[in-house]
């Protein structure tokens, strides 16, 4: 699967302590995150992608959303059982060669009906997805809604419902099938890395050197609610370092509209 034609009207970057605020919402009835999880139904993107180590909000209303660090093709899971998944500069490596890629991916799930009781689906929803650019522990977000189609090609994410098993989701074949698709199932996912998103020069990742980075995912419901929230930090080699905060949020809000997502390789 490719990464292909997210929403770029809404893409921001955030820097700073007020990324964390403005990611995860408050809900005054959010269930404290669970870890370790399988998610509902199954992995469904790719192939050979097996469940569990999700870090996951599963919202009393029906909503789940998961986010897991691993990585991909060898599947390797290092879940510290709280929300953080740490990998070597050796296992982040892509393929042996030293510094030629970022090798760790990051699987994303929403499922907006996971007890088969509400019957919403995936459009009845807006969401915020937020990757984590700076490897220190401070934090620089690239922000934006993966799911909400805008007019951009269609993304290629894996679609289906409570039924759909193991790598079997369905992907949309052009821009009308995919609001057909997300008109009619409750569950998207795909899994991506910092590297598909290679348009802004404070955006960069280096797969040499040790890092902490944070991704954050929350569904947001019609009344502008945080319908559930969830959220990851991936340790790579010793992790980031403390650095004073920015004296300015000079980049909050910085829109990056009319600035495409390239279709890129996806690894399984």
């Amino acid at each position: 699967m490719n990464t292909r034609g997210i929403s770029n009207s809404s893409v921001s970057v955030v820097a700073g302590a007020l990324a964390t605020a403005i990611l995860m919402g408050s809900s005054t009835d959010a269930n404290a995150l669970l870890f370790d999880q399988n998610i509902t139904p199954d992995v469904i993107f790719g192939s050979g992608n097996a469940n569990g180590s999700f870090t996951v909000d599963k919202e009393i209303a029906g909503v789940e959303l998961g986010l897991r660090a691993k990585i991909p093709f060898v599947g390797t899971l290092n879940s510290n059982g709280n929300g953080t998944y740490s990998y070597t500069l050796a296992e982040t490596d892509h393929d042996g060669n030293s510094g030629t890629a970022q090798r760790w991916n990051f699987d994303w799930t929403v499922n907006t009906d996971h007890l088969g009781t509400t019957g919403n689906k995936i459009d009845d929803f807006t969401y915020k997805l937020g990757i984590d650019f700076d490897p220190s522990l401070a934090t620089n977000f690239l922000e934006f809604d993966p799911i909400t189609p805008s007019a951009n090609p269609f993304p290629d994410h894996a679609i289906g419902d409570n039924t759909t098993a193991n790598g079997g989701g369905a992907e949309a074949t052009d821009a009308a099938d995919y609001l057909s698709l997300i008109g009619s199932n409750n569950v998207a996912q795909n899994s991506w890395r910092h590297s598909f998103f290679p348009f802004h020069p404070t955006l960069t990742y280096d797969p040499t050197i040790d890092g902490t980075y944070d991704i954050s995912l929350i569904a947001i419901d019609p009344n502008g609610g945080v319908a559930a929230s969830t959220q990851i930090q991936v340790i790579i080699g010793a992790g980031g370092v403390s650095i004073p905060e920015p004296g300015t949020l000079a980049l909050f809000g910085l829109g990056l509209a009319g600035i495409g997502f390239a279709r890129r390789r996806k690894a399984a």
